[in-house]
């Protein structure tokens, strides 16, 4: 089983009839590394969207893709996890 802490959305998502479009959303500083980490989380280039913040230090990235299971998008959390900074919401 995926890890425990992710026991709570695994319960928010019971209901859910997949496959199903979910959306990620991930917060990091703007850093071109960092956001090529982040991208390489979607399957398709064109599910990301990016917006630079006012101050131009962060870059919220949003992914939007259909998902054939819970533990594909509990997966998605865990390898970002990976990546040094980022903030999921």
């Amino acid at each position: 089983m995926p890890d425990q802490k992710y026991n709570g959305l695994r319960e928010k998502l019971q209901d859910t009839k997949f496959p199903s479009l979910y959306m990620f959303k991930f917060i990091i500083l703007n850093d071109i590394n960092l956001i090529a980490q982040v991208e390489k989380l979607a399957l398709d280039p064109k599910s990301i969207k990016s917006v630079v913040s006012k101050n131009g230090k962060y870059i919220s990235i949003t992914i939007k893709e259909y998902k054939n299971s819970i533990d594909e998008i509990i997966d998605i959390y865990i390898k970002a996890e990976e990546i040094e900074g980022i903030i999921s919401l």
